[in-house]
C-alpha cells in the first residue's frame, strides 16, 4: 500500500524527483490556454520548454499521464496528467486515474521521490478535501516504495 505524506506549501519548492501538473486532455493547445494555478505557476518557473514538448504529444487520455523535461525546475522531470475533462470538471475516476498514471509512469522511469498538487480541487472544481479524499483512496491499492507527497498549496507570506 502507497502511502503520501500531506503536507502545506508550494509544489515547486519540493524537493522530490518528479512533480505533478494537473493538466488538461491537451486537446486544446497550451498556447491558446492561459495556465493557471499550477500549470501557471509551473510556466513562470519552469519556462516554456515543458509546454513545447507536452503541445507535441497529443491528447492525453482523460487519467492519463505523459512526461517533460522540468525546464529551469531542478526536478528530473515532470508528470503532466489529464485531471479535468472538456468542460473543465474532474470526477472520481479522472482524479483516480490521475494518480494512478502518475505514479505508474514515476515507477517505470526509477523515480524514487514524487511530489503531487490536489488534482481537480482548482480549475475541476471537486473542491480540495472531496479530491484529496479521492487521492488517498487511489493509492491504497498501489504497492510501491517511492516517497509520495501531496501538497496542499499556501502561498509563502
Amino acid at each position: 500500500m502507497a502511502t503520501a505524506q500531506i503536507i502545506h506549501g508550494d509544489l515547486l519548492d519540493q524537493e522530490v524527483d518528479v512533480i505533478v501538473n494537473a493538466w488538461n486532455r491537451n486537446i486544446i493547445p497550451w498556447w491558446l490556454l492561459l495556465p493557471q494555478g499550477v500549470s501557471g505557476a509551473i510556466k513562470r518557473r519552469a519556462g516554456l520548454q515543458p509546454f513545447f514538448e507536452l503541445g507535441r504529444m497529443g491528447p492525453i487520455p482523460l487519467g492519463g499521464a505523459v512526461q517533460t523535461g522540468a525546464g529551469r525546475l531542478p526536478h528530473k522531470a515532470i508528470i503532466h496528467v489529464a485531471g479535468i475533462n472538456m468542460w473543465w470538471r474532474a470526477s472520481r475516476a479522472s482524479i483516480q486515474d490521475s494518480v494512478a498514471s502518475a505514479i505508474a509512469l514515476a515507477q517505470q522511469q526509477s523515480y524514487q521521490s514524487i511530489a503531487f498538487p490536489v488534482i481537480g480541487a482548482g480549475t475541476g472544481g471537486f473542491g480540495e478535501q472531496g479530491a484529496l479524499e479521492l487521492m488517498l483512496q487511489a493509492l491504497q491499492p498501489i504497492s510501491c516504495a517511492m516517497q509520495i507527497r501531496i501538497v496542499r498549496f499556501h502561498a509563502k507570506k
